[in-house]
């Protein structure tokens, strides 16, 4: 059975340790959090509260962590389940304090040091057994709210079983994926993935790139994040490049490769300078006004940022990606020479190091993917561009050290959506199955949007009467970005403003269809504007934590037409006070930077959930649906008072300060005429679309569509 930690200490308050504290907390851990004096845990805690990106989903979760210090409050250490150890990366610092801790563990608390490659063996010495069965290394990624992956790293004093109760809690209770990694000077990622980052520098210097072109080349065009490799350079920072790569020289002497990680001449010129990246405010690039500057390798001066002019990138960027990286290494311009330079020896190096960091070439994938956002890493990298004259993987199986084949685990909780079959196609979406006679809906339009016609295929589909339970969710890289505003325009340009009309009702109607069977809407990036008004007319919500959820349809100067004005009405109608937030809201276009914040606004309800765990999604929603029932009868409060002047002042006030303008005052008008008067909720369905279609023939409106349409940006006029 796993043991299920819920009270965890952390001790050192530095960058690593505030982001795991932080991590917890946002999970619902009970987390103390230790620093050498009361002082300096206040003082490092107070920067985890102000980072950027935020460690906190909402900012009151930070008042739960208990703050002491390791002189007077180490005692905390009785009573936690797991004490998660994050100090200074130095080994005798990190003894003594094992030292301290050891007499107060209880004997089934976990112990574990973070870290990024010290020799975890090393640090347990001169500890008792009972100690060293239960110590293990932990390599957290930064910041650990945004980046999944977490190596595990246990000694061989380590505990089978203990091991096994770790992992699993880990994965599911810390919202982590793990990977086992072997006890190796910096462990699988930063010994493979540090020499990666130093290799491909070395490279652009040899060659006479530019960093602009570099980073545009290994972007997505190679499977990579957008941010290449000199903008990571940067956000990693080049001070702890360096400790990495001197850490990794001093202990690897057996390693024939470890020449690349000698300093690059552009690092070294800026390490010396104290440019050291994003931290320091410039690195290999920096911002001028609003300028952004770039460094040149050749002179190592600052000069304006160069667009990188690279055919190959453009004539196959939609290609897929094996197609895109052998037509890379073939080509004749500066992205081939790049390639040929780079990926041979990065593919060559995975494969002599293999065995010595890695369990599996599946676990060091899965590392450079979880950790480094590889879209796959560098065993199936080699079997796409045919590196090797084996496969490491065929069909589901994967090679072994040894050059047999072994079944890939079967892992039904982490299902992404292109794993259940597709048993239909129709217009705007595929239906799947995901098996126990639940269905699977997927968008497949760009972004999830809600086309009148896919809206319509859908609404159809769920009258057919077919669908017993089923899942909602989207093909694109998020739920939804909400309704089609490109037909709205097209619409007015025929005289449509019965199409109009007509295109609501079936969004409301679609709506109303979602809440008569067991429903659950599985989102993710974005929940907007009518994708929110389908997903909250679902009996459920199961939400990626990071997803940004809300009606900003304000910004392009409408109402939520598709239901969603009538759902904050029946949400908010505690009493006066409940309508004016709901108008307000509503007036501001308001969405929420994250799943916890949408809870606290508002947009999440009671019965939907938050799955933290960031490849979950899918499988909790479906066991939610296994248990959904149909929405009842929507109740339906008359509220007193003198709500319309109480929204009315709310909007003078707005407006006083500077935050909406006369349109977006004219905007909460029409939001007040449902709020305020509508008596059912087919009473507000019918206003909402009222004043939607009434917002459609001001041309403010309609300067503010087209804005959106052509920028991506709101226009606030």
């Amino acid at each position: 059975m796993v043991k299920k930690p819920r009270s965890v200490v952390v001790i050192g308050a530095g960058t690593m340790g505030s982001g795991i504290a932080a991590h917890l907390a946002n999970l619902g851990f009970q987390v103390s959090l230790l620093d050498l004096s009361l002082d300096s845990v206040k003082a490092a805690f107070e920067r985890a509260r102000k980072a950027r990106p935020p460690h906190f989903y909402v900012p009151e979760t930070a008042d739960s962590v208990r703050l002491g210090s390791i002189e007077n409050d180490l005692d905390w250490v009785r009573e936690a389940d797991w004490v998660c150890e994050a100090i200074v990366e130095k080994p005798e610092a990190k003894k003594g304090l094992f030292g301290l801790i050891e007499p107060l563990l209880r004997e089934d608390a976990y112990v574990s040091t973070n870290t990024s490659g010290l020799e975890i063996s090393l640090l347990s010495e001169g500890r008792s057994d009972s100690f060293r069965r239960r110590f293990l290394g932990t390599h957290f990624f930064n910041p650990p709210r945004y980046l999944k992956l977490l190596e595990l790293i246990p000694t061989p004093d380590t505990d089978p079983a203990i091991l096994e109760s770790i992992t699993a809690f880990l994965e599911e209770a810390s919202a982590r994926r793990v990977v086992l990694a072997k006890d190796t000077p910096g462990f699988i990622a930063n010994r493979f993935g540090m020499w990666s980052m130093y290799h491909a520098t070395h490279v652009a210097e040899r060659l006479g790139l530019t960093i602009e072109q570099v980073d545009a080349i290994t972007g997505p065009f190679i499977g990579r994040p957008r941010s290449g490799s000199f903008r990571l350079n940067d956000l990693v920072g080049l001070d702890i490049m360096e400790d990495i790569a001197r850490n990794l020289l001093a202990r690897c002497p057996h390693d024939p490769h470890t020449e690349t990680l000698k300093a690059p001449r552009s690092l070294e010129f800026l390490k010396e300078k104290g440019w050291i990246g994003e931290k320091a405010g410039q690195g290999y690039y920096r911002r001028e006004g609003k300028e952004f500057m770039s460094l040149d390798l050749g002179t190592l001066a600052y000069r304006v940022r160069l667009e990188p002019d690279l055919p190959t990138l453009r004539e196959f960027e939609r290609a897929p990606l094996g197609e895109r990286l052998r037509r890379g290494l073939e080509a004749k311009d500066e992205v081939g020479e790049f390639l040929r330079a780079y990926l041979p020896g990065t593919l060559d190096y995975a494969d002599w190091l293999k065995e010595e960091v890695s369990h599996s070439v599946e676990d060091f994938d899965r590392v450079m993917q979880w950790g480094f956002g590889w879209e796959v890493g560098p065993f199936r990298t080699m079997d796409l561009v045919g590196h090797r004259e084996h496969k490491y993987f065929e069909a589901s199986t994967r090679r072994t050290f040894a050059g047999s084949y072994v079944a890939l685990p079967a892992e039904p909780e982490y299902a992404t959506v292109h794993d259940f079959p597709v048993v239909e196609q129709r217009e705007g979406f595929n239906v799947r199955d995901m098996g126990d006679d639940v269905t699977l809906i997927s968008v497949t339009t760009k972004m999830g949007v809600y086309s009148p016609a896919a809206v319509r295929e859908l609404k159809r589909y769920i009258e057919e009467g077919r669908v017993g339970r089923l899942v909602l969710t989207s093909e694109a890289r998020a739920f939804s970005a909400g309704f089609d505003l490109k037909f709205l325009l097209e619409a007015l340009d025929d005289g449509g403003f019965p199409a109009i009309d007509g295109a609501l009702r079936e969004l409301q109607g679609l709506g109303l269809a979602l809440s008569q069977v067991p429903s659950v809407a599985a989102v993710f990036g974005f929940c907007l504007g009518g994708g929110f008004e389908v997903a909250t007319s679902c009996t459920h919500v199961a939400a990626h934590p990071e997803t940004q959820i809300g009606l900003p349809e304000a910004k392009v100067g409408l109402i939520p037409g598709g239901g969603g004005t009538a759902h904050l009405r029946q949400r908010f109608q505690t009493g006066a006070k409940g309508l004016v937030e709901a108008a307000r809201i509503l007036t501001l276009g308001t969405v929420s930077t994250n799943a916890d914040e949408a809870r606290r606004l508002g947009f999440l309800r009671r019965e939907d959930v938050t799955v933290y765990h960031p490849d979950r999604l899918l499988s909790e929603a479906k066991a939610l649906a296994l248990t959904a029932v149909p929405i009842p009868e929507r109740t339906w409060s008359e509220v007193g008072g003198p709500v319309s002047g109480m929204i009315d002042q709310m909007l003078d006030q707005l407006q006083a300060s500077g935050e909406i303008t006369d349109h977006d005052h004219y905007i909460g008008d029409q939001v007040k005429a449902v709020l305020a008067k509508a008596t059912s909720f087919e009473d507000a369905l019918d206003k909402e679309r009222e004043c939607f279609e009434r917002l459609l023939e001001e041309g403010l409106t309609l300067a503010r569509i087209r804005h959106m349409l052509e920028t991506g940006k709101p226009l606030r006029n």
